[in-house]
């Protein structure tokens, strides 16, 4: 079989293969297990194989490239307008058959095992932020059923709740004194897991030589230095600089049409705990420029003026990911900007 370009649809054990040849002829269909995958390509000449970015994309991704095949990851939302007909594992397969041929389709960064390890890091360290908020959100809505409140904040839940569990005043009965007491525990363990693991991501950041370049740069501490390492890995998967923040979301979202062109609020595309950690890193930026007068700081005073803050911080985090590709992908070290006075 001369097949030039194949569509796989990949799950957890049945996967789906459709095959073309140089002239666009379906010339395979086919079902494999899981255990059939790896020995089914490792049996066909070096082709050009689309997968959709989902679940163990990646893996299967540097699995096929160590067959020698030319193994590419799709965004879900782009293979979508290629679905013919009902979703169907055969229909899915096709469809990013069609999409990974098309010369200007925009692909998925394929990870190395080594940015999975820092991405496994930063998501566990993320759920488990996530819980411990709604613990103590759960903790502050039961309290207010018995007429006390707690103000917003851990801090407030951590001083607060010993205080009024030593309250033998304050109208709790001791059913529910024990539940409180109860709940307390699982937010003290979520605080020790979260600082263990904010110890292991700066342990991996002092280690990592381009991290630490990374985190020279103002507004990107080791989170977000480690967390964008995790991204871009060596940056080459970019072409500019400018991609980057598209990529991220960090460009303004366009509804235009007749030549007119209308820009609205930023895109909010692409990784969204990654936008998250460069926006508050350069909401940190704006405020501390107030107090500056290098050319950086007065760019960034002169748009609060004109602007807002928002729109400010968002200005420093675009161009921060910018500043992030370039380090990456030039292995340069980063140039702050001289002070005026100098």
């Amino acid at each position: 079989m001369n097949i030039t370009t194949i569509g796989l649809d990949i799950a957890k054990n049945v996967f789906q293969v459709h095959g073309v040849d140089a002239h666009g002829k379906v010339v395979l269909r086919k079902q494999l297990r899981r255990i059939q995958v790896l020995a089914f390509f490792a049996n066909l000449s070096p082709c050009l194989i689309g997968l959709e970015a989902c679940a163990g994309a990646h893996y299967w991704g540097r699995e096929l490239l160590k067959l020698g095949h030319d193994a590419r990851l799709i965004s879900p939302q782009f293979v979508k307008p290629y679905v013919k007909g009902n979703k169907n594992d055969a229909n899915d397969a096709e469809a990013i058959c069609e999409a990974v041929s098309r010369p200007s389709m925009h692909f998925v960064p394929l990870k190395s095992i080594e940015q999975q390890d820092i991405q496994m890091l930063h998501r566990v360290r993320s759920g488990l932020v996530k819980e411990r908020t709604a613990q103590a959100n759960r903790l502050r809505g039961l309290l207010s059923e018995y007429g006390i409140i707690i103000g917003q904040g851990l801090a407030q839940v951590r001083t607060r709740l010993p205080e009024i569990l030593d309250d033998d005043k304050n109208g709790l009965t001791m059913a529910a004194r024990q539940i409180f007491t109860d709940l307390q525990y699982p937010l003290r363990e979520r605080d020790k897991q979260i600082a263990a693991y904010g110890e292991k991501i700066l342990m991996l950041h002092r280690s990592s030589p381009a991290s630490q370049t990374l985190g020279a740069v103002p507004g990107i501490g080791p989170i977000t230095a480690t967390a964008l390492l995790a991204a871009l890995g060596d940056g080459k998967a970019f072409d500019k600089a400018r991609q980057v923040p598209a990529w991220l979301g960090l460009v303004p979202k366009q509804d235009s049409s007749g030549g007119k062109p209308k820009l609205l609020g930023i895109s909010k595309r692409g990784d969204v705990y990654l936008r998250t950690l460069l926006i508050h890193g350069a909401r940190a930026v704006v405020k501390a420029a107030a107090k500056k007068d290098d050319a950086h700081s007065r760019w960034i005073n002169d748009l609060v003026q004109r602007r807002n803050v928002n729109i400010a911080a968002v200005a420093v985090a675009n161009k921060n990911a910018r500043i992030a590709w370039a380090l990456l992908a030039r292995t340069e070290a980063y140039r702050p900007p001289v002070p005026a006075s100098v």
